[in-house]
């Protein structure tokens, strides 16, 4: 059956093809037959009733240098759909909880919206980890900067970050004696006004910090380890992070399996659960990234398909069948 799909994402020309996991996601829809229709965030409006988007039919290709072409726009109720993607990237601020309203409005509708919208403002990505904690390092979350060099004169070796960040950003290691520890707490709890993170440093960084993705509630079985750059701390891509394939040990399935009960539960049917070592660091619920990396090790590992009956399918094939087989429940 040919199914509509809207993708709200970032301007898609700006995307980078080769990593971008979106555009695998539309590879996937558009090999089904699935019309495929681009959205950005600030396109989409609630007029009499009804939810809309400006929004362009598109045909995306599997080419570095040119990936997608795009029809002339169209203005459209969203319950024209049958499913959205919601693929916006963080910053994850007031424009994206009005963004995750009107696409609640459309759920209502009758659009099967995923990740679903209220989850999405429920679940920060950080402080989710709070529910797992027999699963976390030591961590606090404060804006008291006393109260953090407490712990991090028990700890003596301690990660600080935003609860609002990605990418790596404003990510800092301190120790008890970091001449620099006032400052930076200054600076990030906004002089004892602002909550921040702080965790125990995990030593095992230096082996990756790994991605695992969780598609409808099952663990795939490859997890992207992020190793930081030579006198880096940070694992991410996007801080010069270096990715590297890795099966999943026994310790990094029993805690996807432990987590993704609750993620099903809330609609949460694409997530990438962070891991060093075997401790859980984050729960990304906005944009998990890291699929077409994944998919292009599982291919390097699989056997040569002889013919249509033996294609092996990817992580987005994987998410868009069950989503599908929502749809249609």
């Amino acid at each position: 059956m040919t199914l509509k799909i809207g993708i709200v994402m970032d301007p898609i020309e700006s995307i980078t093809p080769y990593k971008d996991t979106t555009l695998a996601m539309m590879l996937a829809a558009q090999a089904r037959g699935w019309q495929v229709f681009y959205m950005e965030q600030h396109w989409l409006y609630f007029e009499q009733g009804k939810t809309f988007a400006r929004m362009h039919a598109v045909q995306v290709h599997d080419n570095n240098d040119h990936w997608f072409d795009a029809e002339p726009s169209i203005d459209a109720p969203l319950a024209d759909l049958d499913i959205i993607l919601m693929r916006k990237d963080p910053p994850f601020n007031m424009d994206f909880i009005y963004t995750t309203y009107l696409l609640e409005r459309a759920a209502v509708d009758g659009v099967l919206v995923s990740n679903r919208p209220n989850a999405l403002r429920d679940v920060n990505e950080k402080l989710y980890t709070t529910w797992f904690n027999e699963h976390c390092p030591p961590m606090l979350v404060t804006a008291d900067s006393a109260r953090i060099k407490a712990f991090v004169e028990q700890h003596k070796d301690v990660i600080v970050k935003p609860l609002d960040g990605m990418g790596g950003e404003s990510i800092y290691r301190i120790t008890e004696n970091d001449p620099n520890i006032n400052v930076i707490l200054e600076n990030m709890t906004r002089r004892d006004r602002h909550q921040i993170m702080a965790q125990r440093f995990i030593p095992e960084i230096v082996e990756g910090d790994k991605r695992i993705l969780v598609v409808h509630g099952k663990p795939m079985p490859y997890a992207l380890a992020r190793v930081p750059a030579q006198g880096e701390t940070r694992g991410n891509l996007a801080a010069g992070g270096r990715g590297v394939p890795v099966a999943l040990s026994d310790s990094d399935r029993k805690i996807a399996e432990s987590i993704a009960p609750s993620l099903v539960e809330r609609g949460l049917h694409f997530v990438g659960l962070d891991v060093i070592g075997s401790s859980l660091t984050e729960v990304n619920v906005t944009s998990p990234t890291c699929v077409r990396e994944l998919d292009a090790h599982a291919a390097n590992l699989a056997p040569k398909p002889v013919n249509a009956s033996d294609y092996v399918p990817g992580i987005a094939d994987i998410y868009l069948d069950g989503l599908a087989a929502l749809r249609n429940s």
